[in-house]
């Protein structure tokens, strides 16, 4: 199955190649003339340009914390768990490679905590996973790509242990066998530009900012009869957790679980992938016990109805979505 579609398989199942994959980004039709869709630091490194680093939309916050916790509960009616996984910003962790007249306001700062403490005020679950790629930033090793939006393969890993910790704290009892979790593949490394300078610096930008290597987990073949084994955890959200950069591969590793996983690039939006996976076949047929709903702090303050950010084709009001949701669960 191609991994460009919405995946809602136990990832054994997964044969398409991950090399020449493309890439997500959060913003739809962008251009390399674009520049304000792009912040480029010191020592090459580039940034999002689509999220504020001055302003925090608490209001917003607080009515996308409302709507997340409708999904727990609505969930909860049908016996799956819902645990949100909130990434944090990559500028979070490289302040010292912003530009000179750029910084983050201490609000800005504090976001990622902010929306922690809301979520875990209206009883969600989550876990710090600043405090995770911190812990791991302070070890010496990268957490995001230099010219890249997303994150390295030891910062998916890293979380998915993490992730994987929280489940087992939420669902002791998870469904399934022990030895039924996908094994992991081999490394390779890839040359090449990363997706922030690839679509947004002219090709004078691009060489001069260089390409960089990228490490990849090849996908493990050994599945055999394991292949039918539904998924008692299932993640969806956007390209942070596709397979090409490991995260639900070392999650079903850690759980010793199939995984299934459904993403799209982040114009999409993590509304309409939810939705997306409540209405399908997949759902219908083998709910899972857990549901990892990822989102991402710059864009958590925006709704389903945030035109501008999500493609056009996912805008909704804040009630339609209200209403897919407790249509997709039978409520």
């Amino acid at each position: 199955m191609s991994l460009a579609r919405l995946v809602t398989h136990p990832l054994k199942r997964l044969g398409a190649p991950l090399l020449g994959m493309t890439l997500a980004l959060s913003m739809a039709g962008a251009h390399a003339e674009d520049s304000t869709l792009v912040i480029r630091g010191s020592d090459g490194w580039l940034f999002p340009g689509w999220g504020s680093l001055t302003v925090v939309d608490t209001k917003a916050i607080d009515a996308n914390t409302a709507l997340i916790n409708d999904a727990r509960q609505a969930l909860a009616a049908r016996g799956v768990h819902l645990q949100v996984l909130l990434l944090p910003d990559k500028t979070l962790f490289y302040q010292d490679k912003l530009p000179a007249d750029k910084a983050l306001s201490p609000p800005v700062k504090q976001r990622y905590q902010t929306i922690l403490g809301k979520l875990k005020q209206a009883g969600i679950s989550t876990f710090d996973d600043a405090a995770v790629l911190s812990q791991l930033k302070n070890s010496g090793k990268d957490v995001f790509y230099r010219t890249d939006q997303h994150w390295t393969q030891p910062a998916a890993d890293a979380t998915a242990v993490a992730t994987a910790e929280q489940i087992k704290r939420d669902v002791p009892n998870l469904k399934g066998n022990p030895g039924t979790g996908m094994a992991l593949g081999s490394e390779f490394k890839e040359r090449r530009y990363g997706d922030l300078a690839e679509r947004f610096l002219t090709e004078e930008q691009r060489k001069a900012t260089g390409r960089e290597t990228f490490v990849v987990r090849r996908q493990d073949t050994t599945g055999g009869l394991l292949d039918a084994t539904p998924a008692p955890v299932h993640v969806t959200g956007h390209s942070m957790v596709q397979p090409y950069f490991g995260f639900p591969q070392k999650l079903s590793n850690a759980l010793d679980r199939p995984v299934s996983v459904n993403w799209k690039p982040g114009n999409i939006g993590h509304w309409t992938m939810l939705l997306e996976y409540l209405e399908s076949a997949d759902f219908k047929k083998n709910p899972p016990q857990v549901l990892v709903w990822q989102m991402f702090e710059p864009s958590y303050s925006y709704g389903p109805q945030a035109s501008g950010m999500w493609d056009n084709a996912s805008i909704m009001s804040d009630s339609a979505w209200r209403q897919r949701l407790h249509g997709a669960l039978g409520r």
